[in-house]
């Protein structure tokens, strides 16, 4: 049996910090910890000779995502003073189902994976990117205006408005009190 310590060594890595996001009372924390556990799946994709997923897992999730819920968090203002208390009933049922969840998908993977003698040849980051940006080139803008509109409108529904103070007038009454006095 062939065993790649390395892998087990970023696995571990990612189960580890998978638990910390789940059990950390700190959102940003927890934001924190799945930026690391989503640079270990980059790390994994590194291992696996797929080095255009890796850079694509880098700068779309850790460094896009997890900095947009960083953002998000603190435009909110969900995190001030307030710890999040895990509800324990319940868990014991949950870690029995997880578990057997990963046993069933782990003995279907293990009897059910093919043998390959030949392996299909891996696409370059050129293939890509001249499949992206040749044949795939409308689908490839559209999808990218619709994360755009996204974005935005998620903008648009989270922005608050400050609560103006008791006895002060709004900036547009004040302006409007100068120049009709």
């Amino acid at each position: 049996m062939n065993f790649d310590f390395g892998f087990a060594i970023v696995a571990a890595v990612i189960v580890v910090s998978a638990l910390f996001v789940v059990r950390a009372a700190n959102l940003i924390h927890a934001v924190l910890w799945l930026g690391v556990t989503l640079l270990g799946t980059a790390a994994l994709y590194a291992q696996l000779n797929a080095p255009f997923l890796a850079g694509v897992q880098v700068l779309t999730y850790v460094g896009g995502v997890v900095t947009l819920m960083i953002f998000g968090v603190m435009v909110t203002r969900r995190h001030d003073g307030i710890d999040v208390v895990a509800q324990t009933e319940g868990a014991d049922r949950g870690f029995i189902f997880a578990s057997a969840l990963f046993v069933v998908l782990a003995l279907v993977t293990w009897k059910s994976a093919p043998h390959v003698p030949n392996p299909a040849p891996v696409a370059s980051s050129a293939d890509i990117a001249r499949a992206l940006l040749g044949e795939y080139l409308i689908g490839f803008e559209v999808l990218s205006l619709l994360l755009l509109a996204a974005i935005v409108g998620a903008v648009v529904l989270v922005r608050r408005r400050d609560p103006e103070p008791a006895g002060e007038p709004s900036p547009a009454a004040a302006a409007v009190s100068e120049v009709n006095p």
